[in-house]
């Protein structure tokens, strides 16, 4: 019917998403980052007491300032979060659920399986964010086509961990301040503040253009926030399909789901990516894409102000992590295999816009 596309504005039914415009638009300044480092699939960063450590597979590396990289700690599963307590104590997350503080296993509630983040806050106070009830960190499609919000926020008091908020879809950031913390709720694309007392929970940053992962301080108030992969119409569209989703995950390989992915344009078998094909051999800059990668600077209020970015045609996508570490950012690109640095003293558009 005529009417029907004018009709779905007030059905529910019209695919929306943010554009990538002021404080998201889009450049190329991941793309042109200098190397740090090579590693495959790098997961998590941290700046433990000076040292810079990334989480890549099952082990933990120290990397170098001129890239240098060497083990320094192997765990029988994929580490998933790290963080190191004012001690000197480093805590580590892994995908089977376990932690490890300070080289020994800490027992868990049976209710925390899917470690995504841990942060401690300025009283020592560990924080972890538990993604989901049913899936593991990599299962991460699986929750968002499932469209799952079993997540969970847990505080750690006298030994002992305690949720605090639950219901989350997928928390996958964590920053903790004052007698709160700060939450990326992957799957509803915004940041919320959880009151660490009462578990009341507001929304901070809304209606973000692809998926939040972790967030970091930034020197002299603010932070940085990782979106992992961008939104598009078409995985909007068939996430609003409950019977096509069911049946393309029963069927479908999950690495050629219609889903965000970490990576893409690596096989002729990938959904077409709602227009992201390639023409004369290119892949189109400015086409929806599966992949991306985009870091976004928040000021103290935590307001998107400037973001960094690896277009639908670049190769560092999955920005899953960042850091900052002697005065430069450092990137992680999962599905670029790569860490990246750039110099925040002398990097152009590091500031409060472009």
């Amino acid at each position: 019917m005529i009417l029907d596309p004018i009709l779905d504005l007030f059905r529910g039914r019209a695919v929306t998403i943010p554009p990538m415009d002021g404080a998201f638009r889009p450049d190329t300044r991941l793309d042109e980052a200098p190397l740090l480092a090579a590693l495959p699939e790098p997961d998590t960063l941290a700046s433990i007491h000076g040292t810079l450590v990334a989480g890549s597979g099952n082990a933990l590396f120290t990397v170098a300032a001129d890239g240098g990289v060497a083990v320094r700690e192997t765990f029988p599963a994929p580490v998933t979060a790290v963080a190191a307590d004012p001690a000197g104590d480093l805590v580590v997350g892994l995908e089977t659920g376990r932690l490890v503080i300070g080289g020994r296993e800490e027992r868990l509630p049976d209710a925390i399986r899917c470690i995504t983040a841990l942060a401690f806050g300025p009283d020592g106070t560990l924080w972890l964010a538990n993604g989901s009830a049913v899936h593991s960190p990599s299962e991460w499609a699986a929750d968002l086509m499932g469209q799952g919000a079993s997540g969970s926020l847990w505080k750690r008091e006298a030994g002992t961990f305690r949720q605090v908020a639950g219901d989350l879809a997928f928390p996958c950031g964590l920053v903790a301040d004052g007698d709160g913390v700060l939450v990326s709720e992957s799957w509803r694309h915004r940041l919320v503040r959880v009151d660490g007392r009462t578990g009341a929970r507001s929304t901070v940053v809304d209606q973000l253009p692809g998926y939040p992962a972790t967030i970091a301080p930034a020197a002299g108030g603010g932070a940085w926030l990782c979106l992992f992969a961008p939104r598009n119409r078409l995985v909007e569209f068939v996430l609003q399909e409950t019977d096509y989703r069911r049946e393309m995950m029963q069927q479908v390989p999950p690495a050629y789901w219609i889903a965000p992915s970490l990576s893409s344009g690596r096989s002729f078998l990938e959904p077409l990516q709602c227009g992201g094909i390639r023409t004369m051999g290119l892949h189109k800059p400015w086409a929806p894409s599966r992949s991306y990668g985009m870091v976004v600077r928040l000021d103290a209020d935590h307001r998107p102000v400037s973001s960094l970015h690896s277009r639908a045609g670049g190769q560092r996508h999955g920005t899953r992590s960042a850091v900052e570490h002697d005065g430069r950012l450092i990137v992680a690109a999962k599905g670029g295999n790569c860490l990246v640095a750039i110099d925040i003293g002398t990097g152009t558009g590091m500031g409060a816009g472009h």
